[in-house]
């Protein structure tokens, strides 16, 4: 690779790394903001109408639905047409779903909004995974797609944040509102320095030349990826439900357990923050130990804070705690993004990434309802924080069952010359 390639090179990860994560972002946001409505739509039938526990639950599952959705049409889609198109359609998509729900004035038109927003999530989410790791350097992969996916749990904490400070002032409403911004502030900047990933203008070349090989969704139905597919979906499974079942229910168990408001909020605050800084932390482990014993790891860190939830801790240990079933948790399943994304080929890779994020956001739409029947039934936070701690623990042993990858690193780098088209580094 000459100077001048390993600039250009450079100054193209920068831009993938920083508009991934950007994107991602409002999909943390999206996830939280739900979390911290919740209370004043349970509280208040003057907004959305009468809203049940349980009904608030099947509520915070609409949008894994569609997520569901998005992720699994993004990867029968982006293994074929591209990965630059889907993150920019569905950066609109997911805009306009913000915006929809901001103006819904019933249950059923909430649940639907939700819906649609979490198409395009789930079509971001199965996506950048995989630009992430077409341009990615060896040996830096986990760390910058801890980077990207730690925008889950930033938008996580600029939710936190912004309903502590705003929700007086602008209400639930202008909260889904800010959820809209990135077609204006995002869309427009992704459509000039966003490029489409040489691994897979380079791959698309070699089937359109004949290589015998099945692209996509039919490539995870061969003998050697069918099995670590499944154990993979598993994980994403038991992250995703972890991430959401906290994400929706912990402020109002807190507020159960004598926490007000503010306390509460702010537990989920440092819930996403121990995400962040932990899944960091985490990744950087992993670039030099393998992401499959790291994630096995924090999975078993998460069942153990998750037991220790329940317990009448003092104030300061309960909130480090709670930042540590962060890691555990929501950490934990950015870590297993990155091992998902360079798991599989290119010719595989979009529909790997989106098989599990599309099947984990089934154990997303789990968690929330889990918790909603649990408050429902009026067991609360004890049992709650049990039953995702024994599934932390499960999703430990599933993890060390994954066979190493045979495909990681079978194809050279690329770059993109100065015409666009894809040559080796």
């Amino acid at each position: 690779m000459s100077k001048t390639d390993a600039t250009t090179q450079r100054r193209t990860v920068s831009w993938v790394v920083a508009l991934s994560a950007i994107a991602l972002v409002f999909d943390g946001y999206d996830l939280v903001v739900y979390g911290t409505v919740l209370p004043t739509l349970l509280a208040d039938p003057g907004q959305l109408g009468t809203i049940t526990p349980s009904q608030a639950g099947a509520l915070g599952s609409y949008a894994l639905v569609g997520v569901l959705v998005g992720a699994l049409a993004a990867g029968g889609l982006g293994d074929r047409i591209g990965r630059r198109r889907i993150m920019l359609i569905n950066l609109a998509w997911f805009s306009i779903g913000m915006g929809l729900t901001a103006l819904t004035q019933s249950v059923t038109a909430f649940g639907l909004g939700r819906f649609v927003t979490g198409i395009g999530v789930g079509a971001l989410v199965a996506t950048v995974g995989a630009m992430v790791a077409e341009f990615a350097p060896p040996g830096r992969r986990n760390r910058l797609n801890a980077i990207v996916y730690s925008g889950v749990p930033a938008g996580g904490v600029l939710a936190a944040l912004l309903a502590l400070v705003l929700t007086d002032t602008i209400g639930w409403r202008g909260l889904f509102w800010i959820g809209a911004l990135p077609i204006v502030l995002v869309l427009p900047l992704a459509v000039v320095k966003l490029p489409e990933s040489p691994k897979w203008l380079a791959s698309r070349g070699r089937i359109d030349q004949g290589e015998p090989a099945r692209v996509g969704f039919p490539a995870l139905a061969t003998r050697t990826l069918a099995w670590p597919t499944l154990l993979l979906g598993l994980m994403s499974f038991a992250g995703l439900l972890l991430t959401y079942g906290l994400n929706t229910w912990l402020p109002k168990i807190m507020a159960d357990n004598g926490y007000g408001k503010g306390y509460s909020l702010t537990f989920l605050l440092v819930l996403n923050l121990g995400a962040i800084v932990g899944g960091m932390a985490a990744s950087l482990w992993a670039d030099r130990a393998g992401a499959k014993r790291v994630v096995a790891t924090t999975f078993v860190l998460a069942a153990g804070t998750l037991a220790l939830l329940p317990l009448s801790l003092p104030l300061g240990v309960l909130l480090l705690a709670v930042a540590v079933a962060g890691v555990g948790t929501i950490g934990t399943q950015v870590l297993i993004y990155g091992l998902v994304s360079n798991y599989y080929p290119t010719r595989a890779r979009a529909a790997g990434v989106a098989w599990c994020a599309g099947f984990g956001r089934l154990g997303g739409i789990v968690g929330p309802v889990i918790g909603g029947v649990l408050v429902g039934a009026g067991l609360g936070g004890t049992t709650a924080f049990y039953v995702f701690a024994a599934i932390a623990a499960a999703a430990a042993t599933v993890t060390l069952l994954v066979p190493g990858s045979r495909h990681a690193d079978d194809e050279a780098p690329v770059v993109a010359s100065a015409a666009g088209s894809p040559h080796p580094a």
